[in-house]
């Protein structure tokens, strides 16, 4: 699971990026693919964070910020959908890749809990 999770959540960094290249080049929209890049891109380098975590408490905190990042990601996502009408198939698979990646991680954090 480790493996596919890495390149799920480096694919998800680099279709975010391939998006934001699609819009136009303007000040608004650079502001939110800026954002969307930068924690895009945090969903998969926190996770590899995770993987190299010295207890489970430390990998449920860093799972937390792998969590967060990829539920801003969704927020950006959002935002895209409902100012940008041409790109509405990319942006909607990107928002379920993201609430799938948040649902897997918050799963994972929860199954960790249980057991500690």
């Amino acid at each position: 699971m480790e493996k596919i999770l890495k390149k799920r959540t480096k694919q998800f960094a680099l279709d975010c990026w391939n998006l934001c290249s699609r819009f136009p080049k303007t000040r608004e929209y650079d502001a939110y693919c800026r954002q969307l890049i930068r924690c895009s891109s945090s969903v998969g380098a926190n996770y590899r964070a995770a993987c190299r975590a010295k207890s489970t408490a430390d990998f449920i905190n860093k799972l937390k910020i792998v969590e967060e990042e990829a539920d801003e990601s969704m927020y950006f996502l959002e935002l895209f959908e409902a100012i940008n009408s041409e790109n509405q198939n990319q942006i909607k698979n990107l928002i379920k890749e993201a609430n799938e990646l948040v649902s897997i991680i918050v799963a994972s954090i929860n199954t960790l809990r249980s057991r500690s």
